[in-house]
């Protein structure tokens, strides 16, 4: 369902239950180094469902920048998400695939085991924008194997703003691509002065990150790259787009993953062990990654492991 109002409408009350995480700027690794705003993980939250990572990206213009460049380099135990609003990335991995990602069309790649990739700005990008989206592995599936899945999804009209549904169901669409915990996923769209109220999953917790827009979360202020919290329990969700200007989000969900994880570089296992051996295995070339095929340039070394023993993280309950 969703509803809109406009004009002299009130303004509802912020809800103290919405929590409000910032964004941080994290250098993006590889030759040339993108900054990127990086929402999750943070102390306070590590997880939002199964959604372990949120990095949010430009827009860039790429003949300033250099745009993304980002040599073979591993992944285990998760599943990358990556959603573009401008701007085109080529993608390469050592399941053999050679893709591209375009703006409102999805890309999830399955590290299961273990999977290595690139990713490089298209030459014929000019301004690069989007997000890079990492969801955790149960650990049942922790070790699957490698997968990749595309999907474009058609707009969905609401009252005041459209959505586009890449994980998950929402607002009467349902994503194809297949996923090993409930999630939600979806590019939403909010026209000047909108609100909509959406219907969702109550044993779902949501998170609702800003792209452009002055944004109202259940009342709750929003600004730019800032990811608005709620926890399960809710039936639905009220969005109000209080600019003149149309307003871009991105909304994440999912059961609340109960699992502790240990999410280092691009790793996420259960023990500091687990890092470690995928780490020597990395270094060491092992089968275990495969090989990226076309990309011009040698792959990313691993960082040094910290001094002390990573410890496994959750949500405080």
């Amino acid at each position: 369902m969703s509803t809109v109002e406009t004009g002299l409408a009130e303004t509802p009350a912020a809800d103290p239950r919405v929590e409000v995480l910032p964004a941080r700027d994290v250098p993006l690794g590889g030759p040339r180094a993108m900054t990127v705003r990086r929402t999750l993980p943070q102390r306070s939250r590590t997880m939002i469902g199964a959604w372990c990572f949120v990095d949010h990206y430009g827009p860039d213009d790429v003949t300033s920048t250099g745009g993304m460049d980002v040599a073979p380099h591993p992944h285990t135990g998760l599943q990358t998400v990556s959603w573009l609003f401008t701007g085109e990335i080529e993608h390469r991995d050592s399941l053999g695939v050679h893709a591209h990602v375009r703006p409102g069309e999805v890309n999830l790649m399955t590290s299961g085991h273990g999977i290595a990739h690139s990713e490089v700005s298209t030459p014929a990008t000019t301004v690069l924008h989007g997000v890079q989206l990492w969801v955790a592995l149960p650990e049942e599936h922790r070790h699957t194997a490698r997968d990749f899945h595309h999907h474009a999804p058609a707009p969905v009209a609401l009252d005041g703003g459209e959505a586009r549904v890449f994980l998950g169901t929402l607002a009467g669409d349902t994503s194809p691509v297949p996923t090993f915990t409930p999630l939600l996923g979806a590019e939403l769209l909010l026209r000047p002065n909108a609100t909509i109220t959406l219907d969702v999953d109550p044993a779902f917790e949501h998170g609702l990150l800003v792209d452009s827009g002055d944004v109202l979360l259940a009342g709750t202020p929003l600004r730019p790259a800032e990811l608005g919290y709620l926890a399960p329990g809710r039936t639905t969700l009220t969005l109000t787009n209080t600019a003149g200007t149309d307003a871009r989000l991105v909304l994440l969900g999912g059961t609340p993953f109960e699992e502790q994880i240990v999410m280092w570089w691009n790793f996420i296992g259960r023990t500091h062990e687990d890092v470690v051996r995928a780490r020597a295995e990395w270094q060491a070339a092992s089968d275990r990654f495969g090989a990226v095929q076309g990309y011009p340039g040698d792959r990313l070394p691993a960082p040094e492991l910290p001094g002390t023993p990573l410890k496994p993280r959750g949500n405080a309950r």
